[in-house]
């Protein structure tokens, strides 16, 4: 990719505070309304209308299914607790250990907490108490940093991620409910396996009409409308769509129609990952955080999170694909444009370090050190940016607040892996002139 080397050199020059400089703000992220759809193409339309009904229908009934628990209710119980989800649904325990007592009460909390439309929400441990009658399906989401026109700030703040992708959830209830119900054959695995086939359902529901996902279903607004690239969400979704087409990880039980429907689903999404990928001078690039589901541009999402090109998740994305048997020819030029950007992208003898409390992590000179790869480049230049809490677009991460610098992880070396998983898959599936 001549275009990607040329830009190499200026690349590393942007790691020097002698060039810093606000380059601009950071726009919020286009919600995907009936009056969006309103503007599509004819031919297009009626599916998108469709698809933003059912989803106003479904958190209507979600919303009207606790106002129905809660009526009489003299005091309301508090939201559940929030915390680290994902660790308390451990996936790679003995395959004895989910049907143990400590198994099935995590599998119970999790039948308990999963809405009316099938899915769950976020940042929950699922070894808790099972959820009280009238008691909010997800625990406080809203952000505690949000001040007005923040765009991480809850439209509803009693109603945020009813129902999510974001940080592996339903996706990792969904397994964890398979490998119980795997160890209870009969009438006593049947609540988990009809909890898993509602989870499955749930994202059947929520997949777009052009093969992505929301981060929230029902749709939530702003950039929780956007297709979500950002800590794998979509990847991970597609990556289970094909585990229930094939009937792998203790899915096997569920309906033929609906592992077939999986694999339709794994099918488009495949076809939009490919579509979405950034071209720069006609070749492909990288993919973005998130991305309009409309428009397929990069999006932005919370404050400091800039619509542009992500390291980490095109990464992840180039892993999936290297994953599938018999690649298209379609797929070996995406990963071949991918992993070559990669492999441009990287600055050297740079350390992301605590330097001091007073001046926090800062990108600083080490030889040696490296490679390290910015999380965000423009669509365009391919140049990093680094976006702070006021909005504001910058092309030095020093140049930042200190909150930010310590808040994020602005430089890393999540494409490594991919980059390492490169050369064996291309040995096997590109061809040499």
């Amino acid at each position: 990719m001549p275009a990607v080397r040329r830009l190499v050199p200026l690349v590393l020059a942007l790691s020097s505070s002698v060039f810093a400089a606000q380059i601009g703000t950071i726009p919020p992220a286009e919600s995907l309304t009936a009056t969006r759809v309103a503007a599509l193409p004819a031919g297009s339309r009626p599916a998108w209308a469709d698809y933003v009904a059912r989803s106003d229908a479904q958190r209507a009934a979600d919303r009207a299914a606790l106002a129905a628990e809660r009526d009489g209710l003299a005091t309301l119980p508090p939201p559940p607790a929030g915390g680290h989800g994902e660790a308390s649904m451990p996936l790679d325990k003995p395959a004895a250990w989910y049907g143990s007592d400590a198994a099935l009460r995590v599998a119970g909390n999790i039948l308990s907490f999963q809405t009316p439309a099938g899915g769950w929400g976020k940042n929950q441990p699922r070894d808790q108490p099972p959820r009280l009658r009238g008691q909010a399906f997800v625990a406080d989401n809203n952000s505690k940093r949000a001040t007005p026109g923040d765009y991480d700030l809850a439209q509803n703040p009693l109603w945020s991620y009813v129902g999510t992708i974001d940080n592996d959830a339903t996706i990792t209830e969904i397994r964890f409910l398979a490998r119980v119900a795997a160890q209870l054959p009969g009438e006593a695995g049947e609540p988990y396996r009809q909890g898993a086939q509602r989870g499955v359902a749930y994202l059947l529901a929520a997949q777009f009409p052009n093969g992505g996902w929301p981060q929230v279903w029902p749709l939530q607004g702003g950039y929780h409308d956007a297709i979500t690239m950002n800590d794998d969400a979509v990847v991970e979704v597609m990556e289970l769509m094909g585990v229930v087409a094939r009937g792998d990880a203790d899915l096997g039980f569920l309906p033929a129609s609906m592992r077939s429907a999986a694999g339709a689903a794994e099918a488009r999404a495949l076809q939009l990952l490919l579509t979405m990928q950034i071209r720069i001078e006609g070749r492909p690039t990288l993919w973005g955080q998130q991305h309009d589901p409309l428009t397929l541009l990069p999006a932005s999402a919370r404050n400091y999170e800039p619509p542009a090109l992500s390291s980490s998740e095109s990464a992840r994305a180039l892993i999936y694909l290297m994953s599938l048997p018999g690649p298209s020819p379609a797929v070996v030029e995406a990963v071949q444009g991918g992993v070559a950007t990669l492999r441009a992208l990287p600055v050297r003898d740079r350390a992301w370090v605590k330097v001091d409390e007073a001046q926090g992590r800062r990108l600083v000179e080490r030889p040696g050190a490296g490679p390290l790869w910015a999380r965000y480049y423009d669509m365009k230049t391919l140049r990093p940016v680094f976006g702070d809490r006021d909005k504001s677009l910058h092309d030095d991460v020093n140049d930042i607040s200190l909150e930010r610098r310590n808040g994020y992880n602005w430089w890393g070396t999540g494409p490594a892996k991919a980059l390492a998983a490169y050369d064996a898959w291309a040995a096997k599936w590109v061809k040499t002139p």
